[in-house]
């Protein structure tokens, strides 16, 4: 499914959502993502008073210098407030599937079984899906603003082509990866309505 689809579907689903009882929702942008030249769109809307669906969603689609770091990504997240929806604390379980096409990152992380290192000689193609959990904190701000902490751990398994170069043709390898750790990290600014 390409990015256009995808944002296609998810503005339906989000329109769909409006009539949902207690018509609670809102759309949100994660600052942290894009800070990073990632932009980012959520929505969010309440399902029941303790529950609510997070849709969100990021795409880079640009090269800078040299370097290759383009992806798009959505994540629904069912959460359940501890108080209310969208005040105070949060957990949620999340999904979380995209496409990558990633290279000539120098670096040398390794971490929980990814070695990260090797984006510095190489490029890497292709999608991937996984699953997690994640704790949040909504701050009210205004009586339409939020501001939003989350953090999520979980799994994300991937199929890949490797390629020997940032912007070569020829294929190398293909393989399947799968990661442990980090799936989710958002400071994200909410309007409500």
């Amino acid at each position: 499914m390409n990015f256009r689809k995808t944002i296609i579907l998810f503005g339906i689903l989000f329109f769909l959502s409006l009539g949902v009882s207690a018509q609670k929702a809102g759309i949100k942008t994660n600052l942290i993502s894009d800070a990073v030249t990632s932009p980012s769109l959520g929505f969010e809307f309440r399902m029941k008073p303790k529950w609510t669906m997070d849709i969100s969603g990021q795409v880079n689609a640009w090269n800078i210098d040299d370097r290759r770091w383009r992806h798009w990504m959505v994540q629904p997240e069912a959460r359940y407030w501890f108080c209310e929806a969208f005040e105070d604390s949060f957990i949620g379980f999340h999904a979380i599937g995209g496409q990558f096409n990633i290279g000539n990152i120098n670096n040398s992380i390794n971490f929980l079984g990814s070695d990260f290192s090797k984006l510095r000689d190489h490029r890497y193609q292709g999608w991937g899906v996984g699953a997690g959990i994640v704790y949040g904190y909504d701050w009210m701000l205004a009586k339409h603003w939020n501001l939003e902490f989350c953090i999520g751990v979980g799994w994300i398994h991937c199929w890949y082509d490797k390629y020997p170069c940032a912007v070569c043709g020829t294929k190398e390898a293909s393989g399947q990866h799968d990661y442990f750790g980090p799936t989710k990290l958002s400071l994200a600014i909410e309007y409500l309505f």
